[in-house]
């Protein structure tokens, strides 16, 4: 039986690629509320922050990780009014915004190359 996986989404970096999030962006205090206040800089906060930076470190290599196995498999995503849709996994862009799939499969017919916004994606399962 195929579990659901639900879409995580993290918030851009501060730099153009990507590759860091600076917690005193306006971004990040919107979107990424932490358990911790960042002002604080007693040494008890730094040890919780730390910890949750790991916790999320491996919920992100656990998602790409996730990402990388769906590739060339069928997915089934369950999309927003009780839409389902089935295709061929192919690529996320680095944003995580668009899912790239083949052979779409649609109550309307079947597409052979598409992008899937991921904000109309509720949950999605594939078989490993």
């Amino acid at each position: 039986m195929a579990t659901p996986v639900p879409v995580l989404r993290l918030p851009k970096g501060p730099d153009p690629n990507s590759r860091g999030f600076d917690p005193k962006s306006p971004r990040f205090i919107a979107l990424c509320h932490t358990s911790i206040p960042t002002s604080a800089a007693s040494e008890a906060d730094a040890e919780q922050l730390q910890k949750e930076q790991h916790a999320r470190s491996v919920l992100r290599e656990t998602f790409l990780r996730c990402l990388l196995s769906m590739t060339n498999k069928k997915v089934q995503f369950n999309m927003y009014e009780r839409v389902k849709v089935e295709a061929t996994f192919g690529a996320s862009d680095i944003d995580v915004l668009n899912f790239q799939v083949s052979d779409l499969h649609t109550p309307l017919g079947v597409q052979k190359e598409a992008l899937i916004r991921c904000q109309d994606v509720i949950s999605l399962t594939f078989d490993t």
